[in-house]
């Protein structure tokens, strides 16, 4: 059974995502916005529902990069200094690009190192870029991790009219 934080709430897609494998046992979903999650708690959000139906999420108030950088207490208040098998990450359009630029720490092998701490053995981190590959970015991983790939994702935007790419790192925890 797998225990799951993903940072960023906003519409929801990325917790419903990672709720549709059976074998999550227990997801929290950390947002620093508590308007966020209260359209969802309101059912105000189209998945607002579906995410607090589901037995298994937690919504948490939080900044997700403080708590990351913060192994000793780290994302589940109830549990400080738990460890989770997996910790996707939905909130920085890319490493490069942020919405606060007190956000850039976490990008760097410190802040990867911190993260990585919070994770069991094995365990994956998995983030969502706007931007193509970031070799950089990448290379933090790789020191940090004992494996680290970016893949391109090609998807329909009917926004646009036609195919965007987005870049999803997946970096895995040694053993």
């Amino acid at each position: 059974h797998l225990e799951v934080v993903v940072g960023g709430l906003g519409l929801g897609y990325t917790a419903v995502a990672a709720l549709k494998c059976e074998r999550v046992k227990e997801l929290l979903v950390v947002d620093v916005m508590a308007p966020v999650i209260e359209w969802h708690e309101k059912h105000l959000v189209p998945l607002g529902e579906t995410l607090t139906s589901d037995a298994r999420c937690r919504l948490v108030l939080g900044d997700f990069f403080s708590l990351a950088a913060a192994p000793e207490t780290g994302f589940d208040p109830e549990q400080p200094g738990r460890r989770f098998h997996a910790v996707l990450l939905d909130i920085d359009h890319s490493p490069q690009s942020l919405l606060h630029e007190q956000n850039a720490v976490f990008y760097s092998e410190e802040g990867l190192r911190r993260l990585a701490a919070q994770l069991h053995p094995g365990g994956v981190f998995a983030m969502w870029s706007d931007d193509p590959p970031d070799e950089v970015f990448l290379g933090h991983l790789a020191e940090v991790f004992c494996s680290a790939e970016a893949h391109v994702v090609k998807f329909p935007n009917p926004l646009l009219g036609k195919d965007s790419e987005s870049t999803v790192y997946v970096a895995k925890r040694g053993a």
